[in-house]
């Protein structure tokens, strides 16, 4: 089945009477509660009961790896409801769930257990890609076709300035690398098969130590429209990238969010069809809120800074319907104005997050850790960039 046909079999749930909610009462919550148990994490909407709650609650940490990639997916073809979830992360982890997180199995590539995976992508219960970070031939795209018992090989680069940062699919899957020889690189695979290297003759000159980052694996991003964004860092300023044209011609476009230093730029990218978000900061001074999101309303022609910034440096934002979580060290923030003002949670350590349907999210971080978003209620949540938009070292980098 083709990478598209399977992508669209994941269920879109449509509540049209709670979107009248989300209209009127600003869809997201004003400040965090936390339950009796410590593991929860709750945001409470406004205008409903104090019953009616969407919380993470904590379903492993302790892990010895840092989890920085998280999908999931439900199986058409199964009987019923059969969602499956997966994260990957440092120590060559890959984790594999086929209960909702309540169980976690441990898979293994081989000869890949030094390996620091940064991005995963799940297609159905027994399909998905794996992306790990490194120097050269470090930096390895893998597939599974039997639910993660055997890995194949799909892409690497033996050049030592290749360097992997992110991995999204659409109808066909992309990955971004660092610049080689002054341009970035896109890598396209055919068929699900055959990852090539895009022609760069479209792509802009990179700056001056500029890269991208790969701390969730999402500083690249693509819509439904042929569009494709990435975020950079590492240069003088912070840029966002923007191909109408599925990479074969790219654009480049000064952002204000911080920049000047190796250890600051764009993070993360996500389109919606409303804007483009983007955040990130300085990851060596993570509390610190000064230029970490900026939005655009233009398709990435111009930015603007967030109104109302997040708490810290942000790693990761994903799309919930009417609203952008961002996620990072310090806790997460939601925004219920597409990236304009932010109201942070003082919550988990996370690095990535992913939003399957109304009922379905997961988050990832430190130690190991991983969380479900439990939504009682029940109003729509969708990555409206969906498929997966779903970036933590530059070649200029030690993060």
């Amino acid at each position: 089945m083709p990478i598209i046909a399977k992508m669209r079999a994941m269920r879109i749930f449509m509540v049209t009477s709670m979107l009248a909610i989300l209209c009127c009462a600003g869809a997201i919550a004003r400040a965090p509660l936390r339950t009796a148990a410590s593991s929860e994490y709750v945001l409470n909407a406004r205008g409903v009961g104090a019953a009616d709650e969407v919380y993470w609650s904590v379903q492993t940490s302790g892990i010895d790896t840092n989890l920085r990639g998280v999908s999931a997916t439900d199986d058409p073809d199964s009987a019923g409801e059969h969602i499956v979830v997966w994260a990957c992360g440092s120590n060559g982890v890959i984790l594999f769930s086929s209960d909702l997180g309540k169980t976690w199995k441990r898979l293994h590539v081989a000869g890949g257990d030094a390996l620091d995976f940064r991005s995963l992508v799940a297609l159905d219960a027994k399909t998905a890609f794996v992306m790990s970070s490194g120097e050269g031939e470090k930096s390895r795209i893998y597939k599974t076709t039997d639910g993660g018992e055997n890995w194949k090989l799909e892409y690497t680069d033996t050049r030592k300035a290749f360097f992997l940062d992110a991995l999204v699919c659409n109808a066909e899957c992309y990955a971004l690398s660092d610049p080689i020889d002054g341009k970035f690189v896109l890598v396209r695979s055919q068929n699900g098969e055959n990852w090539k290297e895009l022609p760069g003759d479209g792509m802009p000159v990179a700056l001056p130590g500029e890269g991208a980052f790969a701390a969730s694996g999402t500083a690249l991003a693509i819509d439904n429209d042929r569009g494709m964004y990435f975020g950079t860092g590492g240069g003088k300023t912070a840029r966002v990238f923007h191909s109408p044209n599925f990479g074969k011609t790219w654009t480049a476009t000064e952002t204000p969010i911080a920049s000047g230093n190796a250890s600051s730029g764009i993070f993360s990218i996500v389109s919606t069809p409303s804007a483009v978000i983007a955040v990130g900061g300085d990851y060596k001074d993570p509390k610190r809120p000064d230029r970490v999101a900026a939005y655009s309303q233009d398709q990435g022609k111009t930015w603007s800074l967030s109104a109302q910034q997040p708490g810290g440096y942000r790693s990761a934002v994903v799309a919930l319907y009417g609203s952008m979580l961002a996620v990072g060290p310090s806790g997460e923030d939601i925004s219920d104005d597409f990236g304009v003002r932010w109201k942070h949670m003082d919550s988990l350590d996370l690095n990535a997050a992913f939003v399957l349907d109304i009922y379905n999210g997961w988050a990832v971080g430190a130690n190991g850790t991983i969380a479900r978003l439990v939504n009682h209620m029940q109003y729509q949540i969708r990555n409206d960039s969906r498929p997966h938009d779903s970036a933590l070292a530059s070649a200029t980098s030690t993060e």
